[in-house]
């Protein structure tokens, strides 16, 4: 691998949602305020939206990393539970927040007893002094019988705030299930909300260097200007795309034995990766048309 040629001591585009490479731009310190301050406030329902690969699980990750910080004494304290794979019957998704909340449930217990189980955690945790919030991840795949067993859960509250927060993260599929008229008194409840978004054009070369001096890099820019606008045009900004290109395009400088990357490596790693591809061939396509167009023009004209 590519470590000791770069003077990296890990690498620095990997998929795996690490918190350490949290990229705190305009867009996602937003959304970790907004969470953090929705949180605190004690609401009932918070809703993430964002388009595939943008980083939802990240800021997620970043949340409730962040979320306990400031209170070692354990004032106020969040117990916490992340359900990355929603797609759970009522039944399930109950006997996944008992079990994260340590609630001892009999193996046969309906649902009228788990959640009955479930409140006296809730109300035991707010003699505490603890909140409890549930991040529920790939929120657009969960069944609204689901969303309604959680609307029911955060109906409980003490004369100052909710016993149990839910966050939603989800992909804009998420807005239109929770459109659907059988939920909208959870709709209701959504008080704060945010739409995630790619990196934005200035950002992008800066979040390539924080990401490379995390892993341990200290040398001169490792991608050329070049390289940086081609990334931006192939991947829209999506932190997703722009690890997978940037890693195929290290590994192709590698080969050659460069120490910077150049456009033209970005422009093969873009070919080998058929989301970028994709965007790649509708501009490939578009400058073909407009070159076929001028032809076409000279051509007239020469007549």
């Amino acid at each position: 691998m590519y470590l000791a040629h770069f003077g990296l001591r890990e690498l620095p585009f990997g998929l795996t949602p690490d918190t350490s490479f949290f990229f705190a731009c305009s867009n996602y310190q937003e959304a970790l305020n907004t969470l953090l301050v929705a949180a605190r406030n004690g609401e009932g329902f918070i809703k993430i939206v964002g388009e595939v690969g943008v980083g939802k699980t990240l800021l997620c990750h970043k949340f409730l990393a962040t979320l306990n910080q400031g209170n070692p004494d354990g004032t106020g304290k969040f117990l916490t539970a992340n359900i990355p794979n929603p797609y759970l019957e009522p039944r399930s998704l109950l006997l996944a927040l008992a079990q994260r909340f340590e609630v001892t449930l009999d193996e046969n217990a309906d649902q009228h007893q788990m959640l009955r189980g479930l409140t006296l955690a809730l109300l035991n945790a707010a003699r505490e002094g603890r909140r409890v919030l549930v991040c529920l991840d790939e929120a657009q795949a969960m069944p609204l019988e689901s969303l309604e067993v959680l609307r029911l859960l955060t109906n409980l509250e003490t004369e100052k705030r909710k016993l149990l927060q839910v966050v939603l993260f989800g992909q804009p599929e998420l807005d239109v299930r929770l459109g659907q008229n059988s939920v909208r008194q959870l709709r209701q409840r959504i008080s704060f909300q945010y739409e995630l978004k790619g990196l934005r054009k200035g950002e992008l070369e800066r979040y390539l260097s924080h990401r490379l001096n995390v892993a341990g890099y200290h040398r001169e820019p490792l991608f050329r200007r070049g390289a940086v606008s081609k990334i931006q045009r192939v991947t829209g900004g999506t932190p997703r795309l722009v690890n997978i290109i940037a890693h195929k395009a290290m590994l192709l400088a590698y080969g050659e034995g460069r120490q910077q990357v150049l456009r033209r490596h970005v422009h093969a790693a873009a070919a080998d990766t058929p989301e970028a591809r994709r965007d790649w061939n509708v501009w490939a396509w578009g400058a073909t048309a407009l070159a076929a167009v001028g032809l076409a023009a000279g051509w007239m004209l020469t007549l």
